[in-house]
């Protein structure tokens, strides 16, 4: 616990410094991207601009994520850093979508851009970035940074690529090169965005996390001595790096102690194979039969009416 309230302290700071950078870089590159008439450098300073958006739901959901659970919220606010990346990365792919859209009003309308001004601001901002992205690196593991750190990756390649075109356009004072490096800026932000959001709605919607394996799992529980059978198994994800278990184990009948057993040998095989820490084990004599919804949610009308008396089944008994 002392080692993730210190986690959150550094993020907060890197997340305080990164914000300080970008809205400053925003401003400057907003200014001589008018000046120079650059479509590419606005669009470096639209992208720039989600950052800010992008580090400041990060900052609060690292806050809230730092807060212990409550009777309310039993789990915490593990997903705070979840429902941020989520956000963040739909408003990146709105921006990509407004970025190509005025790249084609650009190529339909050319105009004449100050390609050495797009070199000397967009040089600025590959150091920044550059140094944005190395810090927040060391925390990519955590959806919610990825999100921010991927944004940061992302405005570092793309202002490279204004640099190197701005020389094209120095060189060949070909006008249509910059509204084609929005074209390439929209589809980076596109793309990287696409995969935040598909893994961001697996977790809300509790999908099985795309590094765990189900069948991988049942049979590491299944390997364990005095476990006859595993099912109503379902394993999601808490937040970006929790993962929880729960499940219904068959076993022959058989005294507390003995349960107590199996139950240590599952949860050691289940850190050990797949580093699942927080789990859910059902006991029981027999299994449930598929057509009660055991293996699966009960519909909304059956938990009414049934409760949660699994429907007369002997269960031996409900071990945490």
């Amino acid at each position: 616990m002392h080692m993730v309230a210190s986690n959150n302290r550094v993020m907060q700071r890197i997340l305080k410094i990164s914000l300080t950078a970008t809205v400053l870089y925003v401003a400057a590159t907003l200014f001589f991207g008018l000046r120079a008439h650059s479509l590419a450098l606005i669009s470096e300073a639209g992208h720039n601009a989600s950052d800010s958006l992008a580090i400041i739901l990060s900052f609060v959901a690292v806050y809230f994520q730092s807060r212990p659970a409550t009777d309310r919220k039993t789990f915490g606010y593990q997903r705070a850093g979840v429902l941020a990346a989520f956000v963040n990365a739909v408003t990146l792919m709105v921006l990509a979508a407004w970025i190509a859209l005025s790249a084609v009003l650009r190529l339909y309308h050319p105009v004449t851009v100050q390609p050495q001004l797009m070199m000397y601001v967009a040089a600025a901002g590959v150091l920044m970035n550059g140094a944005i992205a190395t810090l927040l690196w060391k925390f990519s593991g955590d959806v919610n940074i990825r999100s921010v750190f991927l944004h940061m990756l992302g405005d570092t390649l793309s202002t490279a690529a204004v640099i190197a075109g701005g020389a094209a356009i120095l060189f060949t004072h070909l006008q249509w090169i910059d509204p084609v490096l929005s074209f390439i800026i929209a589809g980076m932000i596109l793309y990287s965005s696409w995969g935040i959001v598909r893994e961001t709605l697996n977790i809300l919607l509790e999908g099985t996390p795309k590094t765990l394996s189900l069948p991988d799992i049942r049979a590491s529980m299944q390997r364990v001595a005095g476990v006859a059978n595993v099912h109503d198994l379902h394993v999601w994800s808490l937040g970006s790096n929790s993962h929880a278990l729960a499940s219904h184990v068959c076993v022959s009948d058989m005294s507390m102690t003995e349960c107590g057993a199996i139950l240590e040998g599952i949860q050691n095989a289940l850190w050990d194979d797949h580093h699942i820490a927080h789990t859910t084990i059902q006991f029981e004599t027999k299994g449930c039969e598929t057509t009660h919804g055991c293996s699966a949610p009960p519909e909304l009308e059956m938990v009414g009416a049934h409760g949660h008396h699994h429907h007369g089944h002997d269960h031996h008994g409900h071990v945490h």
